[in-house]
């Protein structure tokens, strides 16, 4: 017999077996002589000025929990029957290759990249050398954009498959055993390469194939239908082929050139979507912690309480306005994927234990709010659907006019409400690294934003008292939260609408937005790749 208990404890009494034991009975409507707790789920909830601790538990009565409520999958040594190319070593791109790899089916992992070890390399030239490689960065490389930018693993994306089971594969290669029940899960960037290192050695172990530094520049179309990708390396320039029985299109949502390709072959396999931009913002943890913990985080048996988050959202004029990938005890990092921009994004290690704490604060953006000049420039091309992506290259171009390098445009909080630009020498210490520049963000981010961002967070100061503060520090621009544009693609076979034999996955295709909901949606594609190659083998 199995039943579900919550109880909710204070924080000093987490680690009370006694008292658990005698709050879990109390609220069992079945009794027995035995019972043992599988807990399965970990919350702080910090509201209404009093911190607490809720527990879910799984109780069972006379009886043995099972050894894991996930299993794991049983991958196969790949038997050379299909191949399957997989255009991108991101969650999308790797869970789709271990999905195929249950059926048997050969995943070619493509990634224009290097692997985490050079890519660690590259980032640190970044902050100390100015430097952004067009093909290593915080974007681009073997595990994709969240690699090296914090490892969250929380999403509401429950609908789209077994949340459980994703975090379980994470588990096997190397995620800490707590990420199976926090309520916000989370890797930590310092833990996260090697975790995605032991994936790529599984999937070359099972007869997988994974070829770092190499770029798919083209596709290889044969009456309507993909049958594989051209390919550049440093060795290889002038282009390769590689045939497939299908294509997994896993980028991620900062190849750019990708949208162009498409754009250039099958334009109607694009449509412009929502997306958002705006700024990060900066506190010091000892703030957010105040905020969130009601000073209570130094009391005793507090001390497991960690990093306080927070998660905020309001309406302006119709459009959200919210934060996004909020980094406890974090670092605000450059984000930009070539040298003429500058993108900002968060992360955190494991221990969330810096000084510091950040959170995108960013403004809902749809297709009709998109400036004219973007939307006729893209109408002029031939292809509406990229208006969002040219406008997104603009801001990100005007911020590099406003930082100095990679030294990010910046401004307090109190004076971006007050429309003035900060003092240089006010600017507070800061954990961007490649510093940061006095700019008065209100005169060059777009009204759309920056008026919208300037209402939202007065309103959200209203629910979080203290979020406006002095030491608050705005950094721009942030806008990658998504991607402004998604590769259409048929609800249940998951093949690209518009040219076959192409499956888009992940948030580069406009389907998934971080870690867990893009590993999800590439292993649905990678279910339908299979399907069609090994119960439908003869349709086209």
């Amino acid at each position: 017999m199995k039943e579900i208990v919550t109880i909710t404890v204070k924080p000093e009494q987490e680690n009370n077996t006694k008292l658990i034991q005698k709050l879990v009975e109390n609220q069992l409507k079945t009794h027995g002589s035995r019972k043992n707790l599988l807990l399965t789920k970990r919350s702080v909830d910090a509201r209404h000025g009093q911190v607490k601790i809720h527990l879910r538990y799984e109780v069972y009565i006379d009886e043995e929990p099972p050894c894991s409520s996930n299993a794991l999958p049983e991958w196969k040594k790949a038997d050379g029957k299909h191949t399957v190319v997989i255009i991108g070593a991101g969650p999308a791109g790797l869970f789709g290759a271990l999905k195929l790899l249950e059926s048997g089916i050969k995943p070619v992992i493509i990634e224009r990249g290097p692997d985490t070890q050079q890519r660690r390399k590259d980032i640190a030239l970044i902050s100390t050398k100015d430097f952004v490689n067009p093909e290593s960065n915080y974007c681009f490389g073997e595990g994709g954009a969240g690699t090296f930018s914090d490892g969250k693993l929380y999403t509401r994306s429950n609908k789209r498959g077994d949340i459980g089971s994703i975090l379980r594969i994470f588990n096997e290669f190397g995620a800490d055993e707590k990420i199976l029940t926090d309520a916000h899960p989370h890797i930590g960037t310092d833990r996260l390469p090697k975790i995605i290192n032991s994936m790529r050695d599984k999937i070359i172990e099972l007869g997988g194939e994974v070829h770092f530094n190499t770029k798919c520049t083209d596709f290889i179309i044969e009456d309507g239908r993909v049958k594989g990708v051209v390919c550049t390396s440093p060795s290889t320039s002038s282009g390769t082929p590689v045939a497939a029985d299908a294509v997994l299109l896993a980028t991620g949502h900062s190849a750019g050139d990708i949208y162009t390709l498409l754009a250039r072959t099958a334009p109607q396999t694009l449509e412009a979507k929502t997306f958002a931009m705006g700024v990060r913002v900066e506190h010091p943890r000892a703030v957010i912690d105040r905020l969130q913990y009601h000073g209570k985080q130094n009391e005793k048996g507090a001390e497991n309480l960690g990093a306080a988050e927070y998660r905020v959202t309001t309406q302006v004029e119709g459009r959200g306005v919210y934060s996004f990938c909020m980094c406890p005890g974090g670092f605000v990092v450059p984000s930009a994927s070539g040298p003429d921009e500058i993108v900002v994004n968060g992360m955190s290690a494991a221990a969330r234990n810096s000084k510091w704490s950040n959170a995108a604060i960013v403004v809902e953006i749809r297709p009709e709010d998109i400036p004219q000049e973007f939307q006729a420039e893209a109408k002029k091309e031939g292809t509406p659907a990229l208006a969002g992506l040219l406008f997104r290259t603009k801001i990100e171009q005007d911020a590099k006019a406003n930082g100095n390098g990679q030294a990010a445009p910046a401004q307090l909080l109190q004076d971006f409400l007050a429309g003035k630009k900060s003092d240089q020498a006010a600017l507070p210490p800061s954990s961007y690294t490649p510093g940061i520049v006095s700019s008065a963000l209100n005169e060059w981010l777009p009204p759309l934003i920056s008026k919208k961002l300037a209402q939202g967070i007065k309103q959200i100061d209203q629910s979080m008292k203290g979020f406006i503060c002095p030491q608050a520090l705005m950094i721009a621009p942030e806008t990658r939260t998504s991607t402004p544009v998604r590769i259409l693609r048929n609800k249940e076979t998951f093949e690209c609408i518009g040219l076959k034999g192409l499956y888009p996955a992940g948030e580069g295709s406009g389907y998934a937005g971080g870690i867990v909901s893009s590993a999800m949606d590439g292993e649905n594609a990678a279910s339908a790749i299979s399907h069609k190659l090994l119960l439908s083998p003869g349709v086209n």
